[in-house]
């Protein structure tokens, strides 16, 4: 059966060789058509746009009406003004690269709305047996202004008798034009809320006298919303030890005041609490053992800053150093809840952690006070958590220890976790209560 033809017309080997080299030479007119006018026309537009691009527009449109009235309430006919909204990506000056957590902070407060936004029931119960372990008579509490007047004063007769000694000239007092710029700064953070800080407030961290600044500016009446972008800029700029004063002298007393007033956290404040554990060290220096050492921290404050140690990672280290300072200091309530909450981080601590932590426990053989149940839940982590890591005469300790403080619920626990555990000293033993 002979082969189909296609009817295209002759092929190059029926077309002789001549006329192949003839129309190779030739000039072969184009199939493609030049558009005329702009590239966005096409060559039939009949001026409409289509379907689905029109549903796309519609869609977006709806969508920034939606977001309007969610913002402004109803949209009327008359335009608004521009605002800047939290969590929102545009800026007023149309830049996105400053204040590029807001975003994060808004879906952070969906997570943590539980924790800071509504108000911490406590038991009173509970909070009755904490406040045996307070202090009666609780230092006096030392603002910045107190430490910054003082230093300042401290300082400057220093200074002022050597410079007088040297050159008999008196040391330059600060001037009045950064005194002026930095009471508007004052202003400004008094008042802040979102958007742009300013540029005068940004280079605070890397002057000399930063302390004497932020005292211009006097952190006691910045807003919440300005504390924790102060926050951010100190823990991102200042060494360990210079965090560490700001968390101690403005971040730590206005989270305590907050908490007292309004028996809640604010959420910038919170957020600002864990914004400050970019630093860990600091963190622990300037906020958690300086709590602890007040013996005044009250319940809801430990939980509402415990909280904190929960949700973040922190480095075993830091970890090990807080747990090691707080079980040597002398004991109040707040002190079990924090050791709690750290021992149940389940790190690989050293052998000199677990020794402090039990001798922690140990050193209640003597107290005959009524202890609280916090107390006894922190013990029943120590032994669920590390069981194996403790030693033979360490367990045995604890059970006698037992029969001096027990808890009708929780002390056959630790019995039970104790006795069917094995012993870091002892290879190849079977637990106590198989032998």
């Amino acid at each position: 059966m002979p082969k189909h033809r296609s009817s295209r017309g002759p092929t190059h080997r029926s077309v002789p060789l001549t006329e192949q080299i003839q129309q190779g030479e030739a000039v072969r007119p184009s199939s493609r058509v030049k558009r005329r006018g702009p590239v966005w026309e096409e060559p039939h537009d009949d001026g409409y746009v289509d379907d689905k691009l029109s549903r796309r527009i519609l869609e977006q449109a709806r969508i920034q009406q939606e977001e309007l009235e969610a913002e402004h309430g109803p949209v009327s006919g008359a335009p608004r003004e521009k605002t800047t909204v939290l969590g929102s990506k545009s800026r007023a000056d149309g830049s996105d690269s400053e204040d590029d957590e807001w975003p994060s902070l808004e879906k952070a407060a969906k997570l943590d709305q539980g924790s800071c936004s509504e108000a911490v029931e406590v038991d009173p119960e509970d909070e009755r047996a904490i406040e045996m372990f307070m202090t009666k008579n609780p230092p006096l509490r030392r603002t910045l202004a107190d430490i910054i007047m003082e230093k300042i004063t401290e300082k400057q007769t220093e200074v002022d008798t050597m410079m007088s000694e040297v050159s008999g000239r008196p040391m330059p007092q600060l001037d009045p034009r950064v005194l002026e710029v930095y009471k508007g700064v004052k202003e400004v953070l008094s008042s802040y809320r979102s958007g742009k800080l300013p540029k005068a407030f940004k280079i605070v961290p890397a002057l000399s006298n930063w302390e004497q600044i932020l005292y211009i500016t006097e952190p006691e009446t910045w807003t919440a919303a300005a504390v924790y972008q102060a926050t951010r800029i100190f823990s991102s700029n200042l060494t360990e030890r210079m965090a560490q004063r700001f968390y101690n002298l403005v971040l730590l007393p206005r989270v305590r005041d907050d908490i007292t007033e309004y028996k809640r956290l604010n959420f910038h404040l919170y957020m600002a609490l864990k914004k400050a554990l970019f630093k860990p060290g600091a963190w622990f220096k300037g906020i958690l053992i300086p709590l602890c050492e007040t013996a005044t921290c009250t319940l809801r404050e430990a939980v509402i800053i415990g909280s904190i140690l929960t949700k973040c990672s922190i480095p075993v280290l830091h970890s090990s150093a807080a747990m090691l300072k707080i079980a040597e200091m002398d004991y109040n309530g707040a002190n079990s809840i924090f050791l709690r909450l750290l021992i149940d981080k389940k790190y690989a601590l050293p052998f000199r952690v677990l020794d402090a932590l039990v001798f922690h426990f140990l050193a209640f053989r003597s107290d005959r006070r009524e202890l609280p149940v916090l107390w006894h839940q922190s013990l029943l982590t120590l032994c669920q958590r590390y069981k194996e890591d403790l030693s033979a005469e360490q367990k045995e300790s604890v059970l006698e220890l037992l029969r001096t403080h027990s808890h009708p619920q929780i002390t056959a626990e630790i019995r039970r976790e104790l006795t069917n555990s094995r012993s870091r000293d002892v290879e190849g033993a079977l637990p106590m209560g198989t032998e």
